[in-house]
C-alpha cells in the first residue's frame, strides 16, 4: 500500500494560474466570435441597412401585437401547466414516501392544492386574459 503524495501548494498555484490564463484566452475568443456573430445576423436581418439602399422601409417584425400576445399567452399557459405538473409530481412523491407521517401528508396536501391551482390558472388563462382586455378596452 503506497502513501498518498502530500500537495505541493506552489504546483497548485500554478496549476491554477495556467487554468486561469485559458479562460481567459477562451473568455476572448469567445467575446471575439459574439461580436462577429453579432455583426452577421444585423448584416442578414436587415440587408437595406447594410447596403443603405433607398428603397421601401424595412420592417423588422416578424409579426404584428396581437399574434405577438397570443404567443406570449401559449408560452404562459404552458409555464403554468408545466409548474403545475411539478408540483403534483412532488405531491406523489411526499404520499409515497409518508409512510404515515401526517406531517408529510399534510405536505403532499399542499402541493396537490398547489398542482390544482396551477392547472386551473392554466386553463383559466385566456378566459382572465379576455376580461381584463374587456375591463381596460372600455
Amino acid at each position: 500500500m503506497s502513501r498518498p503524495r502530500p500537495i505541493n501548494p506552489r504546483s497548485l498555484h500554478h496549476q491554477a494560474g495556467r487554468a486561469l490564463a485559458c479562460l481567459r484566452v477562451l473568455a476572448a475568443a469567445g467575446s471575439a466570435a459574439l461580436a462577429v456573430t453579432a455583426v452577421a445576423v444585423v448584416m442578414l436581418a436587415a440587408p437595406e441597412a447594410a447596403s443603405a439602399g433607398t428603397g421601401d422601409p424595412v420592417v423588422l417584425a416578424a409579426k404584428d401585437l396581437p399574434a405577438v400576445i397570443h404567443s406570449l399567452q401559449a408560452w404562459i399557459m404552458g409555464i403554468l401547466a408545466a409548474v403545475a405538473t411539478l408540483y403534483l409530481v412532488l405531491a406523489g412523491v411526499y404520499y409515497a414516501t409518508a409512510g404515515g407521517d401526517p406531517t408529510q401528508v399534510e405536505r403532499a396536501k399542499a402541493a396537490l392544492k398547489s398542482a390544482l391551482v396551477g392547472y386551473a390558472l392554466a386553463v383559466l388563462a385566456p378566459v382572465l386574459l379576455q376580461v381584463v382586455r374587456g375591463i381596460v378596452g372600455g
